[in-house]
């Protein structure tokens, strides 16, 4: 199947010139376009893309990219947004990293090789839960996105991340407390540690009711089997 990349932005210079360059960077890509908050939303709502460039204000609507973000999130696909727009990215970075936006760029801040650089991250970044063997999460190293695992979206807080990381980096071996407790910021114990696995088995639960791969090792610690 062809990579399908959905480009929403009002501007037709704009959107002609992003359309260039996602297509001499991906040839083998089908591209679609929309230009406004509707075409996108219903598309968007039918059918799934493997990547989306959208902006943020698409005619008169100051915050329709905002809407159409939260509609993806609701579908809980997974799918990578990478946000394309005039407004400051020093303000909005933030707050679209709380929309689990996962990427944003700031027109006239960035060039073609720079565009291209980050949708090709993306759409590598996307594809990690049909590609892994052994079926275990994909996490973000720098911590700005949520992790995925088996297409959806993990709800984890940054602690949980964390030793989540370092589960999967040792996979198969015997994680200590101590050597977790490296990664709690505060109450440094063992009951708390395993209230942060907790998390973390409950938000794997909620995608597998029945997953069991991550085990609890009598006074060592925890492993990981996937």
């Amino acid at each position: 199947m062809p990579v399908r990349i959905a480009v929403v932005e009002d501007d037709p210079p704009t959107r002609d010139q992003l359309v260039s360059w996602l297509r001499a960077a991906r040839p083998d890509a089908r591209v679609e376009t929309f230009g406004d908050r509707d075409s996108a939303e219903a598309a968007l709502t039918r059918e799934r893309f493997d990547l989306v460039t959208l902006d943020l204000e698409l005619g008169r609507e100051r915050h329709a990219g905002i809407a159409l973000i939260n509609l993806l999130n609701k579908r809980g696909l997974g799918t990578p947004v990478l946000v394309v727009s005039a407004m400051p990215a020093a303000v909005y970075r933030s707050i679209m990293k709380a929309l689990d936006a996962w990427d944003y760029l700031q027109k006239t801040q960035f060039d073609e090789a720079e565009f291209i650089d980050t949708v090709l991250a993306l759409l590598r970044q996307s594809a990690p839960a049909a590609a892994v063997v052994d079926d275990a999460p994909s996490l973000d190293p720098l911590w700005q996105r949520s992790p995925l695992w088996r297409g959806q979206k993990l709800n984890l807080p940054l602690t949980a991340q964390r030793i989540l990381a370092v589960l999967l980096e040792r996979r198969g071996e015997v994680v200590s407390y101590e050597q977790l407790f490296d990664l709690v910021k505060t109450g440094r114990s063992k009951d708390n540690v395993r209230k942060h696995v907790a998390t973390i088995r409950d938000a794997l639960r909620e995608i597998d009711p029945g997953f069991e791969g991550l085990e609890n090792v009598p006074m060592r610690g925890f492993r990981w089997t996937g």
